[in-house]
């Protein structure tokens, strides 16, 4: 029997724009979180460790769903539209329906506006996250770092 691990694929750790305090931009992979300092893979694939001290404001970058949002919002507007026009025709006498070509005409109708409001709302949803470290209290760090410990593609560790 195959073993699963080789189908399994690699924990990616989160995206990261680290700006230091000297006004500095690192970006790359978190791959862990020590307990003074980050350690990402850099765009250029070198391991970077980044003091805490030293940081001042963390950029977690995220994937846009606009693409996502636009099409479950077209879905939905189209089943909307698509099932009001049908219901409309079977609740009408035969002679007063309308022709069942427009049960997909309103539905693309319909779906536009949704297809919109879907991608405005998936854009929102993937809008990148800014963590101020400079002027945190000790504790308040401590829970940054176990956030973001939980987005490094190694979680554990020691």
């Amino acid at each position: 029997m195959l073993s699963t691990n080789l189908y399994a694929k690699e924990r990616q750790g989160a995206k990261l724009i680290i700006t230091k305090t000297d006004g500095q931009q690192i970006r790359g992979e978190l791959i862990t979180v020590k307990p003074n300092s980050l350690l990402l893979l850099s765009i250029t694939g070198r391991d970077v460790s980044v003091d805490i001290a030293d940081i001042k404001v963390i950029k977690i970058v995220k994937k846009s769903k606009a693409g996502l949002g636009a099409g479950i919002g077209a879905g939905i507007g189209f089943a909307i539209g698509a099932g009001l026009v049908t219901i409309l025709n079977l609740s009408l006498a035969e002679y007063d329906r309308i022709s069942w070509f427009y049960v997909p005409l309103f539905g693309a109708i319909c779906s536009l506006p949704s297809l919109l409001i879907g991608a405005m709302l998936g854009a929102g949803a993937g809008t990148d996250k800014t963590i101020q470290i400079e002027g945190m209290t000790d504790l308040e760090i401590q829970e940054t770092l176990d956030k973001l410990r939980k987005k490094a593609r190694i979680r554990d560790y020691k």
